[in-house]
Parts: C-alpha cells; structure tokens; sequence
C-alpha cells in the first residue's frame, strides 16, 4: 500500500450502485501489522469469538467491479485481543472477476485500549491497481457502544445476519 491519503477521507460516492455519499474512510490504529498472509480465512477452531463471514464487492462508481482490488482485513478475537505478534486474525486477498471477496474471520469484541473503549469493528485497507487506498472499519448493528464509540460511523454498520447454527454473516 501506498502511503495513506489522509484519515477520515471518503472515496467518491457510487450514485449508479448506491444511494449514500460512498465508503467513509477512518483511522488505520494503533494496530495495523503490514505484509500480511494471502488468505481468506483468519480464523482457527480455537479463535475465541462467533464465527463471523463477511461478502461484499469493491466496484468503481460506475458500478463496474475492481478486479484483482487487495483487501488487508484484520480485528480483535471474541475477547478483544489482538495478535499484535503473528498473524492471528489477519490476512489479505483479492477480489476476483466480478470484483467479490469473502472474508471468514470471528466476530470481535468491545475492548478497552489506551483509555478508550472501542465498539466491536473489523480493520478494512483496500486497494484497487489504479485507485486511491481507502482505509475504514465495519461495524456491527446494535452495539451499545456504538453510539459512545468516537470513532464509530453508522455510515459503516454491516447488515448482519445470523444463521441457525449462530453464525453470522454481513
């Protein structure tokens, strides 16, 4: 990744294949570990958390899919800790032809971090060939901290779903 075009930058709005004022960027943290393994999957059957899929498109805003975009995703488990040692939770893919990508990881919990108590989010830095790096987090609907959350945007909440085996997926 380029260096960041500046924190709290949005991306220009998708008028053709959304109806809001596009993808809000936000704050990459304090915990942010680059070269990350290519990988779809960050979790392992010992991850402490809900198991959580995340799906989705990274289009232009003429709607047309970015292909071969770079996702580097990364979160805090079930307990709200992060690997700031390894690779735990963190990986990075790319899209594919129609510009998808699907993500399993666990759903992260609130945490508290240098005096601040963070709603549960997951890291998102995306990148097409010939675009600008966009750096944002996903929220979750229904938190209670959303709303005490500094940081927290609901420009950014998933639709979130839950499967009969208690699995989620946005």
């Amino acid at each position: 990744f380029p260096a960041t075009s500046g924190f709290g930058a949005a991306l220009a709005a998708t008028p053709a294949c959304a109806d809001d004022d596009g993808t809000d960027g936000q704050v990459e943290g304090p915990f942010y570990t680059p070269n990350t393994p290519l990988r779809t999957n960050l979790r392992t059957a010992a991850t402490a958390g809900i198991p959580l899929v995340i799906e989705g498109r990274v289009v232009t805003t003429d709607c047309r899919p970015i292909v071969g975009a770079v996702l580097d995703v990364w979160s805090c488990d079930g307990n709200g800790v992060y690997d700031n040692d390894g690779f735990h939770l963190r990986g990075h893919q790319f899209t594919d032809a129609q510009g998808a990508f699907r993500i399993e990881t666990v759903k992260p919990a609130d945490y508290r971090q240098f005096g601040v108590h963070r709603t549960p989010h997951v890291h998102v830095k995306v990148q097409g060939r010939e675009t600008a790096l966009l750096t944002t987090q996903l929220y979750f609907p229904g938190e209670a901290l959303n709303m005490q959350d500094s940081i927290f945007s609901d420009s950014l909440l998933m639709q979130v779903d839950k499967a009969a085996d208690g699995s989620l997926r946005a």
